[in-house]
């Protein structure tokens, strides 16, 4: 058995080669009092800190809605999430909802008892549950700027469209399951000191899971004039010094947040966050049960975060939904018309703004949409993104495909033609295809038209006559100016047409196109998120 001061590392033995022979039985001597006073030392803290050196609570038998069992010891629980370990050592944040009634009361027991025999803090307490609880919400308010609390109670436990409309923060998307509100502020807008270029609140079950808020970033500096079909368009000519000023920018940017949180909630500790290509250093604040999560990284961007305290304490890692939920899930998002169209529904939208994060934005929904966490952003990073949102599109996708293989999700690329016959059986699972094509304005202008007129209809055999007259679609050609990544999420085999997602807004959230079109303009380049 090998004895360390540090936990998995072996303790330093002296190179007796490098020692003279005399020398070598004193320092033996001095290596091995260093060893036994070490050991004693780490034995004094185990005794003095027994929950971190074993859990108190044993194992109990959990039950979920579907009479699955599960034996597990709870770790933390906030009232809605429950963090619990297996008895194989891994670790799992989920909905108490999850489970059944009586495993419900069964933590709310263990919450009060926890309640009663937590240690003071500056004690043994864990990290965020009680931290700065005499900083009042509305000074917090105040420093940040922003009503993002309306009271002295937890931000997680509120309905999410009021902390919406508190700040005034737009829906972006609502599925049956999740819920983001996201805003673009204009240049006077200012959150904890500095101007953040994107806002987004997401949410689960109605209640709020996270804050998100983007500052300097190379996405949105020198971005382009509008979002939607607009944002292939440039605002402005990238300066020669376009680098320097962002990084100027993120580093202000940071100071600012910093000193800002530091005013009201004292200095930050520094923790690694997140998993995979995700994964950050940041510098933590808390305040009773919210953890505030700054990140910088030098030529890319600057980002804060607000999540449960005791998701920040598990590093950001979340449970796994089952395949079997999942797949549930998509089964029920499939939506079969009476006039033949198959489509995917309840999938969640993401508005990319006015910069070219085409490929992290669409990738984030179809996560999203398997059960995994995602943002845009931070895929964008891992991609490489340039100024304004431009990538490679090939180094984005590899990137995201390798985090999604470590943490148990396929990736499958197809190559050739479209057809139906390629895309309709992903489809059938209520799983959406990754489109790589020219989004032209040609041809947002027929799926605009074709659209708005196909709502109307009710003779589904005159409209396929009028598709298959129609000359349009013919005349389309490629322009790798408007390259673009879509999703395709449904089709009618009996008029021969697709259903397509941009990632622009709810607006587009479902447009039809004959394949005749489509195949004007497709890359040849198609992706599916999978289980």
């Amino acid at each position: 058995m090998i004895l360390s001061s540090v936990p998995g590392r072996p303790h330093p033995l002296p190179a007796p080669d490098l020692c003279p022979p005399l020398n070598r039985r004193r320092m033996f001597l001095r290596w091995f009092r260093s060893l036994v006073v070490k050991v004693v030392v780490l034995g004094a803290v185990v005794v003095a800190c027994p929950a971190r050196a074993q859990m108190a609570d044993p194992l109990r038998t959990f039950t979920d809605r579907a009479g699955r069992n599960l034996e597990a010891k709870v770790r933390s629980y906030d009232g809605r999430q429950v963090t619990i370990e297996r008895a194989d050592g891994a670790v799992f944040t989920v909905p108490a909802s999850t489970f059944s009634d009586a495993d419900q009361a069964f933590l709310e027991e263990w919450k009060k008892r926890e309640a009663v025999a937590r240690p003071p803090l500056g004690a043994d307490a864990s990290p965020g549950v009680s931290a700065n609880a005499g900083v009042a919400w509305d000074a917090l308010n105040r420093a940040l700027g922003q009503p993002l609390w309306q009271g002295p109670g937890s931000l997680w436990d509120e309905e999410v469209a009021a902390v919406a409309d508190r700040l005034k923060w737009p829906k972006e998307s609502r599925t049956s399951r999740q819920a983001s509100f996201r805003l673009y502020p204009g240049s006077e807008y200012r959150l904890a000191g500095a101007r953040p270029f994107s806002a987004a609140l997401y949410a689960e079950g109605g209640r709020p899971t996270s804050v998100s808020l983007v500052f300097a970033n190379r996405g949105d500096f020198f971005g382009a004039k509008g979002s939607g079909e607009e944002h292939f368009e440039r605002d402005q000519a990238l300066p020669d010094d376009a680098l320097v000023r962002l990084n100027a920018a993120i580093k202000a940017d940071a100071e600012a947040i910093a000193t800002t949180l530091s005013g009201v909630l004292g200095e930050p500790e520094k923790q690694n966050y997140g998993e995979g290509e995700s994964r950050r250093r940041v510098r933590r604040w808390d305040w009773v049960g919210h953890a505030f999560l700054l990140s910088e990284e030098e030529d890319q961007y600057v980002g804060l975060a607000v999540v449960p305290s005791a998701l920040a304490d598990l590093r950001g890692r979340t449970a796994r939904v089952s395949d079997a939920s999942v797949r549930e899930r998509l089964r029920a998002s499939l939506d079969r018309r009476d006039h033949g169209d198959v489509v995917i529904k309840d999938l969640p939208m993401v508005d990319q703004g006015p910069k070219g994060y085409c490929v992290p934005a669409t990738c984030e929904r179809a996560m999203r949409h398997v059960g995994m966490t995602a943002d845009m952003y931070l895929l964008a990073v891992a991609g490489g993104s340039g100024f304004g949102g431009g990538a490679s599109v090939q180094r984005t996708l590899e990137t995201i495909g390798r985090d999604l293989k470590r943490k148990g999700r396929s990736f499958e690329r197809l190559e050739g033609p479209l057809s139906l016959k390629k895309i309709s059986p992903y489809l059938e699972k209520g799983l959406p295809v990754l489109w790589m094509l020219d989004s032209t304005p040609a041809f947002n202008e027929l799926a605009n038209r074709r659209t708005a007129a196909r709502r109307a209809v009710t003779d589904w055999a005159a409209w396929k006559a009028q598709l298959d007259a129609d000359e349009a679609a013919a005349t389309l050609t490629r322009d790798p100016r408007h390259g673009h990544c879509a999703m395709i999420i449904g089709f009618n085999k009996d008029t021969g047409e697709i259903a397509l997602s941009d990632s622009w807004g709810e607006r587009y959230a479902e447009r039809w196109v004959c394949l005749k079109a489509a195949q004007a303009v497709s890359m040849g380049e198609f992706y599916v998120i999978g289980l």
